[in-house]
């Protein structure tokens, strides 16, 4: 379930398609907000990338856990409109019970009305919504999770917002598997001479006010094995080709104006190069990798080992 904020990062690349404005009141320095339309059309996408060899081991630990009459709890942070959850609840056997979080309400009410109704096994899957952010996701929030989970997240946190999820979750006892955090490599074919320095420049975008950006994964894989947790990191890339056109264009012109902001004096020579690229795209001849990284990180159940 995809994002906005401490919600949802919803989208490393996304960090650049323009988005929602914050509600009246709330602080515009937090992380990005993005438009329903824009998760809509990468859910398919993301949905292919997600590293599904993560599912076993995570599978594995939800089996050791307690019944409840309820099910698992699973708590999905930055929800968006709910992608994260319409993949994952029909991949788990057994009742579930999944609490989403996110600032926007306006997301919190799609991922409620689009939200999964049965697990992989035919059992219930519910859902309730919570609008906060990160900062509300304390352990004592946590109590009886079974899992938190997340979907283009972690790159648009700062250091300490990914320690303290990391805190959280250990504190509570829960895995987190955390999805789609972008690992700063882009490859595209045909390849051209401007690819890397306009990957620099949205690598640097992303790190702005604080952000990890591509540094995300590494320092989430720190900090959940600094509270004893094993951390399992797979690929789970965007791969982009003539049927995924409608994606790609938005994509690339969101990517290439991320690095323009960071780096105006490339504005002239990626004009060229984005014209080029929407060009090859529109005629069928381009196919893009968006390298991402998912994070399992099964803490160690609290009274006991891991």
């Amino acid at each position: 379930m995809q994002s906005t904020g401490p919600s949802g990062a919803a989208y490393a690349e996304c960090a650049v398609v323009p988005l929602r404005q914050a509600p009246a009141g709330e602080r515009p320095d937090g992380p990005p907000r993005y438009a329903p339309e824009w998760l809509r059309l990468r859910e398919p996408v993301d949905a292919a990338a997600r590293a599904r060899e993560l599912l076993d081991p995570l599978r594995g630990r939800l089996a050791d856990l307690p019944g409840r009459a309820d099910g698992l709890v699973v708590h999905d942070v930055g929800c968006g409109t709910g992608s994260m959850g319409r993949w994952l609840a029909p991949l788990l056997d057994g009742a579930q019970h999944w609490v989403v979080h996110d600032r926007d309400p306006y997301l919190l009410h799609f991922a409620a009305v689009a939200a999964p109704r049965t697990a992989a096994d035919g059992s219930r899957v519910t859902v309730e919504t919570r609008r906060g952010d990160l900062a509300r996701l304390t352990p004592d929030a946590l109590t009886g999770a079974a899992l938190v989970t997340a979907s283009a997240l972690l790159d648009v946190l700062t250091g300490e917002e990914v320690g303290r999820l990391a805190a959280a979750c250990a504190a509570a006892g829960c895995p987190a598997l955390l999805t789609l955090s972008v690992a700063g490599r882009v490859d595209l074919t045909p390849a051209h001479p401007l690819d890397a320095e306009i990957t620099e420049a949205f690598n640097d975008h992303q790190r702005r006010t604080g952000m990890l950006g591509p540094d995300a994964v590494a320092a989430a894989a720190d900090a959940f094995t600094g509270h004893g947790a094993s951390v399992r990191l797979h690929p789970s890339p965007w791969r982009l080709g003539p049927d995924e056109a409608g994606l790609t264009a938005p994509w690339l012109r969101g990517w290439v104006g991320a690095a323009v902001e960071q780096r105006p004096e490339l504005r002239t020579r990626a004009d060229r190069y984005l014209d080029e690229r929407l060009a090859a795209c529109a005629a069928g001849g381009l196919r893009v990798v968006v390298h991402h990284t998912d994070l399992l990180a099964l803490c160690r159940p609290t009274g006991g080992d891991s």
